[in-house]
């Protein structure tokens, strides 16, 4: 959006009260109340001090012309509505708390955290009493669970499935932490250069995520080949299918009942790894036979448990609870007793706990194995923290912000701090990242067996995905917007459709008519403009431990503002309540969702990178008062229509995503609203994803009642709102997590709001974050007192 002015990036600084201590972060407590305003006179907001850009002109009768200055200008402290006993401070209440890590029984105190209790990224995971445990069986006080193999020949695939077997018999997460750190430390003894092969294999990614290799493969082909591969009929493999579920077991008794003449070689981590590399990067005609006579090979050289953890891997779905976090906290437990034992020495629980917040703070910064594993080996992971940083080339999962239902939430958070309101534009979340030709620093290579970076430009998804086949006009309009002295950059910015012939925005539907790969310039129909509202990165040096006010400054002084190619986001300085709800109608009215609420100074203002952070709120004009959000919900199953819709699907059963559990679980049925034609549509995306049963890790109840006519694999995603939630003792979603042991949360009165198509199932809305937004409800709230986790929604 563009005005054609110059942006200035200094605005109003808050005074706090005397006496204030302004070195402890001050706790206000959310309400989730609603806050009317009285309708506003334009005389009273003349004041408004508003900076940014913006493609279509704001109406001047609602927002008061910007006020641009170059000095900061100081303000008054955050106004508050008065309190008055119907907004009482609730008491704290213990809820879900987001980790990534989630135990199976309800109530399991890995699954609650306080909602005040600081940041996350500044935990260490294990208690103290926990870390001594893990310290012993680490120094040699418990025998491996796979006796050792000759020092540097291959790891044995069978010392790693023996590692899975371990992981999926457990659901305590610090089992599965001790399971999995023995076996790193027992590959860093004995065959050190495959440990890098071996965490690819334990979270089922043969390589980052920008680069595109995907691991599933259809049942169907699946099937085809074990039943090549151990002489059955298709019919029979269906059959087994039908009655367990599971391709894996299904592949595991194949096999064991299999007679063979030679016994085949033992398979090993690196021969499993390049197996399965090669399957995924299959491409072409024939592509499918080639597929199954590899997979065949494998098959026919596994052993028991190896089969059905190859066939899972090939799924895309090992199903052993092991999440980044595990393997985080693993993988630095390894290498700190690794590291000092080669000294002579031995860890205590400081360094265990050091070791690992510093492996979490370089994977959120750069999430690139091929890189932090062999400078970690070289430097030691207490020093890893100065050989690892952020660069370009490895996108960066982008900070997340908290939903409001109120602006006066906004005011109680932001109390006594100096915040910012920022245009929530409604398009793709973009990362920028760009390297000169001319660039004095050659950056290390981001993928195993690369070239070390120069001379890039790419832009990339929120999930890491190369989108620069996607985007070829934004590239192409980088010459005009970077200035010529950059040598590099990584910023975050969003792709907003743009209507040139009318000067408008576009929804983020109309983005995705593109093509995802291979978009010829001359083909681009609807145009994009790049809105950037935050610089992680600038000419060798990661800039996101810097204020967002200084970043702010380095950006404007970095990119140069061009009409309907690169705008900087529109923004408002102000803590005046009726200020923000004027800006927020303006946001609106200029086609955007809603607004942005982002701290400006201090630590609480840096960037955090895969962080679902308070410090950044967010605020839609639909929802203020509502739910709270809209959720993102996978297809998983559908029931036949009736009447003329007989041919196509008439309902559609969905499901959130349990990050712990690494399952679906069932949140609603949905089959109100829909068009004809959207049916129509629905049949199409849907019918080639249909699978004869339910996946083993959709939670759904069980009998007929209920059941859906069809399943599908987990790859459709829809943006669904809804009028409240309830708990339901015929949905799963959440349970035991929402204050009820047996009952799920379900969504009354859902509405289908549009595909997102930018989203896989593992994006999909959390459990967590269900049990949140359930117990953030006026109705709920005021009877439990809760207040909630972070969220992680898409900006």
């Amino acid at each position: 959006m563009s005005s054609g002015k110059k942006q200035t990036t200094l605005g109003r600084f808050f005074t706090l009260p005397p006496g204030t201590d302004v070195a402890v972060p001050i706790q206000s407590k959310l309400r989730a109340i609603s806050t009317s305003s009285k309708p506003i006179d334009n005389e009273n907001v003349a004041s408004l001090k508003v900076e940014g850009t913006s493609s279509k002109p704001a109406d001047n009768e609602n927002v008061a012309s910007p006020k641009v200055e170059g000095t900061p200008v100081k303000g008054t402290a955050a106004k508050r509505p008065k309190s008055s006993p119907d907004n009482k401070r609730p008491k704290k209440q213990m809820v879900a708390s987001y980790s990534g890590e989630t135990s199976s029984k309800p109530g399991s105190s890995s699954r609650h955290d306080e909602v005040d209790s600081g940041s996350e990224a500044e935990k260490p995971s294990l208690p103290p009493a926990a870390g001594r445990e893990m310290l012993k069986k680490l120094a040699g006080d418990v025998p491996p669970a796979y006796s050792d193999w000759d020092p540097g020949k291959p790891t044995p695939y069978a010392a790693l499935v023996t590692t899975f077997k371990l992981l999926e018999g457990t659901t305590k997460r610090l089992e599965k932490i001790s399971h999995t750190s023995r076996f790193l430390r027992q590959v860093l003894r004995l065959s050190p250069d495959e440990l890098l092969l071996v965490v690819h294999l334990m979270i089922n990614k043969l390589a980052a995520d920008f680069e595109g290799v995907e691991m599933g493969v259809g049942e169907s082909l699946l099937m085809k080949a074990i039943g090549e591969s151990c002489g059955r009929s298709l019919d029979k493999i269906r059959e087994d299918h039908r009655e367990c579920g599971d391709l894996g077991l299904v592949a595991m008794k194949s096999r064991n009942n299999q007679l063979t003449i030679f016994a085949p070689q033992p398979l090993t981590v690196a021969v499993v790894h390049k197996g399965l590399l090669d399957i995924a990067k299959v491409k072409g005609e024939g592509g499918q036979g080639r597929k199954v006579s590899a997979i065949r090979k494998l098959l026919a050289a596994a052993k028991g448990d190896e089969a059905k953890f190859l066939i899972r891997g090939l799924e895309g779905k090992l199903r052993l609870g092991l999440a980044d976090r595990t393997v985080l906290v693993s993988l630095s437990s390894a290498f700190i007793t690794h590291e000092r034992e080669l000294k002579g020495q031995k860890p205590n629980t400081a360094m265990l706990d050091e070791a690992e917040l510093n492996l979490r703070s370089v994977y959120s910064e750069l999430p690139s194995y091929e890189i932090i594993i062999p400078a970690i080996r070289e430097h030691g992971i207490i020093n890893v923290k100065q050989y690892c940083k952020l660069q370009p080339g490895v996108p960066v999962k982008p900070m997340l912000a908290k939903p409001t239902k109120a602006i006066s939430e906004v005011l109680d958070r932001f109390e006594n701090r100096r915040f910012t309101c920022e245009y929530k534009y409604d398009g793709e979340r973009a990362q920028i990242h760009y390297v000169s030709p001319k660039s004095s620093i050659e950056y290390p290579p981001a993928t195993l067996g690369g070239e070390p970076i120069k001379n890039l430009a790419k832009v990339f998804s929120r999930n890491s995905e190369d989108l620069s086949g996607k985007y070829p006009d934004i590239l192409a309009a980088m010459n005009n917007w970077v200035r010529p002295e950059v040598e590099s950059f990584v910023l975050d910015c969003e792709a907003v459709g743009l209507d040139e012939i009318n000067n408008r925005l576009l929804p983020f539907q109309m983005l995705q008519t593109r093509k995802r790969k291979d978009v010829a310039l001359e083909d681009v129909k609807i145009r994009v403009c790049v809105h950037a509202f935050d610089l992680l990165f600038l000419n060798g040096k990661p800039v996101v431990r810097e204020s967002l006010s200084d970043r702010r400054k380095l950006m404007h002084e970095t990119f140069i503002e061009v009409p309907n190619q690169f705008v900087f986001a529109r923004y408002m300085d102000s803590s005046n309540l009726e200020e923000i709800t004027v800006f927020l109608d303006q946001s609106v009215k200029d086609s955007c969702e809603g607004l942005m609420v982002k701290m400006m100074d201090g630590r609480e203002s840096f960037y955090e990178p895969s962080q679902r952070s308070r410090n950044w709120l967010k605020i839609k004009k639909d929802y203020i008062d509502a739910l709270g959000d809209s959720l993102d919900l996978v297809v998983i199953g559908a029931y036949w229509g009736k009447g003329k819709r007989t041919s196509v699907y008439g309902s559609f059963l969905l499901a959130c995503y349990n990050l712990g559990t690494q399952s679906f679980e069932s949140v609603c049925n949905i089959g109100t609203g829909f068009s004809e034609a959207e049916l129509e549509e629905f049949y199409e995306t849907l019918h080639p994803l249909e699978i004869d049963r339910a996946k083993p890790f959709y939670d759904h109840p069980n009998g007929n009642a209920g059941k859906p006519d069809v399943w599908f694999e987990p790859k459709v995603v829809w943006e669904v709102k809804a009028a409240d939630l309830t708990l339901s003792p015929r949905y799963r979603a959440a349970a035991g997590l929402a204050g009820h042991r047996d009952k799920g949360v379900s969504l009354r009165f859902p509405r289908f709001i549009g595909p997102r198509t930018d989203k896989s199932g593992d994006d999909a809305t959390s459990s967590s974050q269900i049990a949140e937004m359930y117990l953030r409800q006026d109705q709920v709230a005021n009877k439990s007192a809760a207040k909630g986790v972070d969220d992680n929604f898409e900006y």
